[in-house]
């Protein structure tokens, strides 16, 4: 099929799939490989983890998942490169300083320790309200998905580095949404 979706839909190659088709697939793929349950997003975390892990530049990855900034991308996966910047300094001092490696230099990895992500199963929300999940140590998810004019769900996430920064975050992003919605049953109306 030679649709630009990257799940096109059975019916018409110009429309995506449904999203619970989607995530039903991956679970059936996840139970006949008996692996823990994940929710898709999170697969979008791990590939995003495991390419800074194996050298992929920020920039690059940045474009890869949509983020308009490579900071945005810095701010999300700052505990993967952390670990490359302490594997750079051990290298750069093993290279320029021509110095021996010190005893905990000696253990460290040659490239960044494996991620500590685990995936968390989040929180199920009704429509018109808001939830905040907890994606890793040090990141947080909040989704909103309001029934828009047009019938239909338009989710929105948002991500901080704590708890009350994410709930701070969903309640401005879920009032904004609001008066957008707002905004457009209004259009509606009037057209």
């Amino acid at each position: 099929m030679n649709s630009w979706w990257m799940f096109s839909s059975p019916v018409s190659e110009d429309l995506p799939r449904n999203p619970a088709a989607v995530r039903k697939g991956l679970q059936n793929v996840l139970e006949r490989a008996e692996c823990k349950k994940i929710r898709f997003h999170d697969l979008r975390h791990t590939f995003s983890t495991a390419a800074l892990e194996h050298g992929m530049d920020i920039k690059t990855l940045s474009t890869i998942t949509g983020h308009v900034s490579s900071s945005t991308t810095l701010n999300i996966y700052a505990h993967v490169t952390d670990e490359m910047r302490r594997t750079a300094a051990v290298k750069i001092d093993q290279g320029i300083g021509k110095t021996e490696l010190q005893a905990e230099c000696r253990s460290a990895p040659r490239k960044p320790a494996p991620s500590t992500f685990q995936a968390h199963k989040g929180q199920r929300c009704k429509a018109g309200t808001g939830c905040v999940t907890q994606i890793n140590e040090n990141l947080w998810e909040g989704r909103y998905s309001p029934i828009w004019p047009d019938g239909k769900k338009h989710p929105r996430n948002i991500y901080a580095h704590s708890e009350e920064e994410c709930e701070k975050l969903l309640a401005e992003m879920i009032a904004e949404m609001k008066t957008e919605i707002a905004a457009e049953r209004e259009r509606l109306k009037a057209g």
